[in-house]
């Protein structure tokens, strides 16, 4: 059969939504009540400096007027009223229509809106917008005269989106309250009009009733419900799921789709291997979408998600984003790359992080008009195809840390790209309200970035990726955190062991790296305020703000001096009694480097730590902290192939399978899971 006489069907891309408990904190990111008031392009603000700055500053600045709608016109799930004589936009975060992403990466090229109307006199206006962000007005329907409702039908090209773009609608009511729902569909080739199915993956760790409430909202619509295969989650905890008051209500929502397998903590690599493992033996579902367990979902996410990747041009990762838990239109990034010079994860150039959708919504805020390519997405929610795990192999064995951006990185080199889909979303605690680079998470952090780096890097000694090793090992040194300079030492030392010993670690290197660690004061933390010496110090003369942040030109004379002050034979006042407490926000290491003693508040607020210089154990470090990144510098080129040579059977199912056998063998035993 011929391409134009190729049998096609019409298929749902996205209907429009609203909150499912109604909460208004969440409001703009479904509807925009206001006006759309666009910043400045960059081509016009120029690179006068003072111009960006003031620039980048008026970006954070609220366009709106707190104006919302009440929750009682959430008619339902899909439905919203508009009062009589007002306009609502649905050029927002979860109701304008992606287009740029749908057709760089997708084979449909023209969609269909679809909006029913109820209420006199109501009209409708489809625009669309630009990658600049400029939008302009497509077409406008009304209710004829005398009517009481209507439907109306846009076709929409997406041909002129190869930059960024979205398309979305206004609804202005007329003499009487209208009430509106809407449908975005295309018509695609009949072998995808089916939409794949979904195995999805909870790597649980203690956290039973997030994880049973999350259960929930998968369950909570039919819809969804038809494309799951299977739930299954990982619990690697001693406070068990199964034990939340809610489970068997969350269990019976699931009807019969829930697995919940116990085993050992593997860390994150170690559980969202498990369920990648189980759907490519099922061989059963197109794809395995990897969810942390303490996030809250928008259900119609995994709708989305799928119905792109069926839709994808080749087989494609397709990632949600991250809004804050806690500030819940807050947005943490849009997107994530690997700097490979650096080998770090960041957001691409003209992404701003932070984002705050009650503030200045979709229509009002340029830059995220642009397509935003990435190269990995984070596992809170990530929906990888079947096809790509038998391909490319499953995760790193790194319990956390790196070994979702590692597979992002891995699938593209081997032609599968990663989209992080905008209208696809969870609400998680942002990393920015943590500070995980301080506890044992740090020895994590640093190894599995070398082993990342070691894979995959393009550069001979991993770019510029030891350089800065070596810097924040001695920023840690020199703020007296040194458990955390210990544990990113152990973590080079793990790394030049090669990789043969990585399932091997998996069960147990959690627990001795807490133990090495707790033997260093900076890591032994106390609830109690009391239980640390009162505040003694000589008064300064200088007088300075203690809280400053000094200029970049002060900083780099401090990273200079900070260094040789460490060697100077600690104020013998310092022994009996800190010399300042220090705010977990203010404890940067050009403040505490100052000081000989000092008791840090740790970023979760529940807890502090008595940091107390130490020049002999500094003079250790130091050394040691050089000898061990020259040797690896040295052996970069060996261990960068041994590294990559045995990257495909590291990741295999069946290196996997091993490494899970304790708790396969427990279930073959009788155990039930």
């Amino acid at each position: 059969m011929s391409p134009s006489k190729q049998a096609t069907v019409r298929r749902v891309l996205m209907r429009q939504i609203m909150p499912v408990d109604r909460d208004l904190d969440v409001l703009p990111l479904y509807v925009d009540p206001d006006p759309a008031v666009l910043d400045a392009d960059k081509y016009n603000v120029g690179g006068d400096k003072g111009a960006k700055e003031l620039n980048k500053a008026s970006l954070r600045q609220s366009v709106s007027s707190g104006s919302t709608i009440d929750p009682d016109q959430i008619v339902d799930r899909h439905a919203v009223c508009v009062r009589r004589g007002d306009r609502l936009s649905f050029g927002s975060y979860f109701n304008a229509f992606p287009a740029s992403y749908w057709r760089r990466w997708t084979i449909v090229e023209q969609v269909r809106l679809s909006v029913e109307l109820q209420g006199r006199g109501a009209s409708v206006t489809v625009y669309r917008s630009m990658a600049n962000g400029r939008s302009q007005r497509v077409e406008s329907q009304q209710v004829a005269d005398g009517a009481t409702g209507g439907t109306f039908v846009f076709d929409l090209p997406l041909r002129p989106f190869a930059d960024g773009g979205w398309y979305w609608y206004d609804v202005t009511a007329g003499d009487e309250d209208a009430v509106v729902t809407a449908t975005w569909d295309a018509e695609v080739p009949a072998e995808r009009g089916q939409s794949g199915t979904v195995t999805v993956t909870i790597t649980t760790m203690n956290r039973p009733d997030f994880c049973s409430d999350l259960i929930t909202q998968l369950g909570s619509e039919d819809e969804v419900l038809e494309i799951l295969d299977t739930v299954l989650v990982v619990d690697q905890g001693t406070d068990k799921v199964r034990g939340a008051p809610g489970f068997a209500a969350a269990e019976k929502s699931l009807d019969g789709r829930l697995r919940v397998i116990d085993q050992g903590n593997l860390g994150g690599s170690g559980g969202y291997a498990r369920g990648q493992l189980e759907t490519v033996k099922a061989g059963a579902s197109t794809y395995a979408l990897m969810m942390d367990d303490d996030v809250v979902c928008e259900p119609q996410s995994l709708l989305r998600a799928v119905a792109f990747g069926d839709l994808a041009r080749r087989p494609t990762i397709v990632g949600g984003h991250m809004f804050s838990l806690y500030s819940r239109s807050r947005l943490h990034s849009f997107g994530e790359i690997i700097q490979a010079w650096r080998w770090w994860w960041m957001s691409p150039e003209h992404v701003l992080s932070e984002w705050d959708f009650a503030a200045r919504n979709l229509r009002s805020t340029r830059w995220l008009h642009r397509r935003v390519d990435v190269d990995f997405n984070g596992w809170f929610m990530c929906l990888i195809p079947r096809q790509v795990l038998e391909e490319v192999g499953l995760s790193l064995p790194v319990f956390i840390k790196w070994d979702d951006s590692e597979f992002g990185v891995r699938a593209k080199r081997a032609g599968y790209p990663t989209v992080t889909f905008p209208g696809a979303a969870v609400w998680h605690v942002p990393w920015t309200d943590k500070n995980d680079a301080l506890d044992w998470q740090a020895y994590f952090h640093q190894r599995n970035r070398l082993i990342a780096a070691l894979l995959h890097s393009p550069y001979k000694h991993g770019g510029r990726v030891l350089q800065e090793s070596v810097n924040h090992s001695i920023a840690h040194l020199v703020s007296m955190q040194y458990s955390t300079a210990e544990l990113r030492q152990l973590a080079i030392e793990d790394v030049l062991a090669g990789p043969d010993g990585l399932h091997a670690a998996l069960p147990n290197r959690l627990a001795e790296v807490n133990a090495f660690r707790k033997q260093y004061a900076d890591a032994q933390l106390q609830p109690d305020p009391d239980a640390f010496p009162p505040v003694r110090r000589k008064p300064s003369r200088r007088g300075h703000a203690e809280l400053e942040v000094p200029s970049k030109k002060s900083q780099l004379i401090q990273a200079g001096l900070m260094p040789l002050r460490q060697l100077r034979k600690p104020r013998a006042l310092s022994r009996e009694f800190p010399e300042a407490e220090i705010a977990a926000m203010d404890a940067k290491w050009y403040r505490i480097a100052r000081y000989d003693s000092a008791v840090v508040s740790m970023p979760d607020q529940t807890s502090a730590a008595l940091y107390t210089r130490d020049p002999e154990l500094y003079r250790d470090l130091l050394k040691r902290i050089a000898d061990l990144h020259l040797k690896l510098y040295r052996r970069w080129p060996e261990l960068a192939a041994e590294y990559r040579e045995k990257l495909p059977q590291i990741t295999s199912p069946e290196a996997w399978e091993e490494t899970f056998r304790p708790w396969t063998e427990q279930k073959s035993e009788g155990a039930d899971d």
